[in-house]
């Protein structure tokens, strides 16, 4: 199968520190990294990683966060047709990471929604199985599901955490499945076919026209890092769900790359097969 993901593509900065800062409140760093990130990216990552044939599409600024982002993606075989903005600096997160491995996010506008339906090439959508769309332009997502939907192509959708704050009933009205978490569900208002809600340690659950199910998920202990963790179990259910819609498998398969990102620091996870089965006990 092959999945264009469409959406951000950032650089993250992160730091380790052992409190989230509260109102008026103080937190001490304790660790700095840097790499890749972005929901977009990081679903086309991690696709790649579950042998799935993945093309991400955005913009970066020409800058040297965007050839780093961009290498990231490349070097795990992502095909990649990225906009580069002279005008414009490479979208940079700011990501505070709890002992819990909670986060935080401050974030600066950069070149990640200067991409838009236009700059997407005809032969791109015709040639794929699917469409996975982030939270980016509102326009710009409704635009690509539209076109999607006139292809015949899938379209999955995860507006993320301002889903709230910005109106993307066309997109919605467009897509075939949709991510959510339990807060952000609240903030949807449209019925898709098939919608996912994310409930983090506590599992999964999809409902579709015939059934709803749900999975508990995998007991880890303490999460090192959810970054990521959300765009690592899209893959890991569209991996399995395009292929044979199988809500119980799709689900098992999506919390295990949920459950090995939110262990691993950074967005990247190792989700090999192996690792995989070992934590489902096959």
């Amino acid at each position: 199968m092959r999945v264009v993901c469409a959406g951000h593509c950032n650089w993250d900065v992160r730091f380790r520190v052992d409190r989230l800062p509260t109102t008026d409140g103080e937190g001490r760093i304790t660790d700095r990294t840097e790499s890749g990130g972005g929901s977009a990216a990081n679903v086309s990552v991690a696709l790649a990683q579950l042998g799935c044939s993945a093309h991400f599409l955005g913009a970066v600024g020409d800058d040297d966060r965007g050839s780093a982002a961009i290498e990231r993606l490349r070097d795990v075989g992502v095909e990649t047709h990225v906009q580069l903005v002279e005008t414009a600096s490479t979208t940079t997160k700011y990501i505070l990471v709890d002992r819990d491995g909670q986060v935080a996010l401050l974030g600066t506008d950069g070149a990640n929604e200067l991409f838009s339906a236009r700059d997407l090439p005809e032969e791109t959508l015709s040639s794929a199985t699917a469409i996975h769309l982030t939270g980016q332009n509102p326009e710009t997502a409704a635009a690509l599901a539209r076109e999607a939907t006139d292809e015949d192509v899938t379209v999955s959708f995860d507006p993320g955490r301002r889903v709230a704050d910005r109106d993307y009933s066309d997109a919605l009205e467009s897509s075939d499945i949709l991510f959510v978490t339990d807060r952000e569900a609240d903030a949807v208002g449209i019925d898709v076919p098939v919608t996912v809600t994310k409930h983090g340690a506590d599992g999964a659950t999809v409902r579709t026209p015939d059934e709803t199910v749900s999975h508990p998920g995998y007991d880890i202990g303490a999460a090192t890092d959810t970054t990521g963790a959300g765009d690592a179990f899209a893959a890991g259910f569209l991996s399995v769900w395009l292929d044979t819609p199988d809500p119980e498998r799709a689900l098992s398969i999506a919390n295990a790359c949920g459950a090995l990102a939110a262990s691993a620091v950074g967005p990247d996870a190792n989700l090999s097969s192996e690792r995989i089965a070992m934590l489902r006990n096959e």
